[in-house]
């Protein structure tokens, strides 16, 4: 059983011995704002992402989102899901008579001196309705590019294309994989009072000073190519747009980067190999791909281990065949970590998390594959061949060197 696995049984033990499961007979009205508080308020302590209040035939639950995992945290019974649902409403000004149609709002919350965005999204279900909550801090650190997880011989790679003065750089990856946070690394690299630098974003989750950022807001139909065309006339250095979501926007974003700017952006793919693929799927020429891209960054975040309670073990025969062949390591000498959990963590074995990347970058060789049609299996093994690490094997070093578990190194990998 995994540690998390763990806590999770321990908090269901916990409901049926009564120590977080609250009856219906400890119900009061005026409780109720107290009672979402001490959930927003617990949330921000275990640096919870996103809250759940998930509703069911008899109860509430309530999920924390932490590290990208759900963890149960408390359970209501039913007659506390309506007053509840109705506080979050109020707080973040949305129609509490509304319950057949999805609902999306906005609050804040303080905590210890820390101003947290709450973005609200309300969707009936047939048990009533479900509410997830995003936290987002409203002037978060930004973490620096040293501190993503790059390994050094992938970091001076980065840094080598940072000094670039047209091209794009792309990050890619699904949902929740860092896209956004390796981007502002990277912009926050640049001294921004010696360049122009001009962001399009949805929504603005960073603030970085002296950067021109822009909210995208499709409500009066400014979206992402609007903004691109209007920042081109703003004589701009350096251009991030938030995402690449159709052909248009890639295009324009392709295009700027032809003409003397800089170009960071995000894109929904799988691998970097990939990102050429979907590109060409979206109608954009090879000719303008190879001559636009300069580096494209896939990613993907995993869960660190406890530094404060982990500890090493041999490793077993059965990854000996698997270290060998793909990262060259001698399984007899090196180590796996683990963690047992401790208050630190929140008795998971897990605190905070890592980048896991893989980083193609645009050789005359690639070039000529992507130019002459060549096959996304004939340019991985270019890119390989060249020097590319791919995600797998940077999931297994860091196994390895103890910043992933082995579990957590081979789910990221599946």
């Amino acid at each position: 059983m995994s540690l998390l696995d763990t806590l999770q049984q321990e908090s269901e033990e916990k409901l049926k011995g009564g120590d977080i499961k609250l009856t219906s007979e400890l119900y009061d009205d005026d409780k109720v704002p107290g009672l979402v508080d001490e959930i927003f308020t617990e949330a921000l302590k275990k640096h919870a992402s996103d809250i759940h209040f998930k509703p069911s035939e008899e109860k509430l639950m309530v999920y924390y989102r932490i590290d990208g995992q759900m963890i149960l945290h408390k359970e209501f019974e039913k007659i506390f899901h309506h007053p509840i649902v109705a506080r979050i409403k109020i707080i973040s000004g949305l129609k509490i008579d509304e319950h057949r149609l999805p609902q999306d709002g906005k609050s804040s919350f303080v905590y210890e001196k820390m101003e947290v965005d709450l973005r609200v999204s309300v969707l009936p279900t047939n048990f009533g309705e479900k509410v997830v909550i995003r936290l987002l801090e409203k002037n978060p650190k930004l973490v620096e590019l040293r501190d993503l997880g790059m390994l050094p011989n992938v970091l001076l790679k980065v840094e080598k294309y940072l000094k670039s003065n047209y091209g794009m750089i792309l990050a890619v990856g699904p949902t929740g994989s860092g896209k956004s946070t390796s981007l502002f690394s990277m912009i926050s690299t640049f001294d921004a009072t010696a360049f122009n630098i001009s962001t399009l974003e949805d929504p603005i989750e960073y603030r970085i000073p002296d950067v021109t950022q822009t909210q995208i807001n499709t409500e009066i139909d400014f979206d992402f190519p609007d903004g691109l065309r209007t920042i081109v006339r703003q004589d701009p250095d350096i251009i991030m747009v938030g995402e690449i979501r159709d052909q248009k926007t890639a295009s324009l974003a392709i295009e700027s980067a032809l003409t003397g700017h800089l170009v960071f952006s995000t894109l929904h793919t799988n691998s970097a190999i990939g990102t050429i693929q979907r590109l060409l799927n979206m109608k954009i020429d090879r000719f303008l791909i190879t001559a636009a891209i300069k580096l494209i960054i896939s990613q993907r975040l995993a869960r660190k281990v406890c530094s404060h309670c982990r500890e090493q073990y041999p490793i077993p025969k059965t990854y000996h065949d698997l270290l060998r062949k793909e990262i060259g390591v001698d399984p007899e000498k090196d180590f796996f970590y683990r963690a047992k959990g401790c208050e630190k963590c929140n008795n998971t074995g897990y605190r905070g998390r890592i980048g896991l990347f893989e980083v193609l970058e645009m050789t005359p060789e690639i070039e000529e594959l992507v130019v002459g049609g060549a096959s996304n299996k004939e340019m991985e093994a270019k890119a390989v061949e060249q020097g590319m690490i791919l995600m797998r094997k940077d999931a297994l070093y860091k196994a390895v060197t103890g910043d992933i578990t082995i579990e957590e190194a081979l789910r990221v990998m599946a």
